[in-house]
């Protein structure tokens, strides 16, 4: 008696098409979900996407920039006088506006968008300005010419935005110094800036909780021509003295 055993049949080209189809979208759905999960993680964990709604921080920011905002800054790191951060409304900043309906579609692919950073639905919640005084500051406005005074060291600002002919911003006079776990935040659009200066009535008495901070603003990437490194001008801050030195 032979000894052969049956082959299997051969699969025909339309099975192994239809395998390969197959095998090509299930790839890319991978593909597409770790791309995904990558940057839900990024945006989450290091970078958000933030869009300017005001003219606060002119010529610094425009309105409609887009930009980064490093989230890595309030976890590993301390703010620095110079950086530009984005926060959360300590109370009492930011007009109670109800937000316009917008139709299911609009909102989930807005949603969607969000995940990965690609949209900024929350930027209108959120506020974005200079750090001028860190726990401890002593910040003074204004002394005889105008400048705004760090532990008795006077700043000269050369990203504050002026009225024509004007050589120091309208002054708001205080006298404050800023408690620990919190910033003392100023626009660089100093004429129309409600910022620390103007929200001292508020509960939190102008002084922005570190908790609050998102992250510091560091890149411009929208549009293109505007495209490159927001400048923190630490420099401008260079011969201010730490708290516990300063005379």
């Amino acid at each position: 008696m032979s000894d052969e055993t049956a082959s299997p049949p051969a699969s025909t080209p339309t099975t192994r098409r239809r395998r390969g189809g197959l095998t090509f979208l299930r790839d890319v759905v991978i593909i597409l979900v770790i791309a995904l999960a990558v940057s839900f993680l990024v945006k989450t964990f290091v970078v958000r996407s933030f869009y300017i709604p005001s003219a606060s921080m002119n010529d610094t920011l425009l309105v409609n920039d887009r930009i980064l905002v490093d989230e890595l800054t309030p976890k590993f790191g301390e703010y620095s006088r110079g950086d530009v951060v984005v926060f959360r409304d300590p109370g009492g900043w930011l007009p109670s506006t109800p937000s316009p309906q917008r139709p299911p579609i609009v909102e989930a692919t807005d949603w969607l968008l969000s995940l990965v950073g690609l949209s900024a639905p929350d930027s209108d919640d959120h506020l974005i300005k200079r750090v001028i005084g860190t726990p401890g500051d002593h910040v003074v406005c204004c002394n005889a010419l105008g400048q705004t005074e760090v532990n008795r060291v006077p700043l000269v600002e050369p990203y504050v935005k002026l009225a024509p002919g004007a050589t120091a911003p309208a002054p708001v006079p205080y006298d404050i110094t800023v408690p620990q776990g919190s910033l003392w935040v100023l626009g660089d659009n100093r004429n129309s800036s409600k910022d620390s200066r103007y929200n001292q009535d508020q509960p939190g008495k102008g002084f922005v909780p570190i908790d609050n901070v998102v992250g510091r603003a560091f890149l411009i990437t929208w549009p293109f021509g505007r495209f490159g490194a927001i400048d923190f001008h630490h420099e401008v801050f260079a011969g201010v003295p730490s708290p516990e030195t300063a005379p």
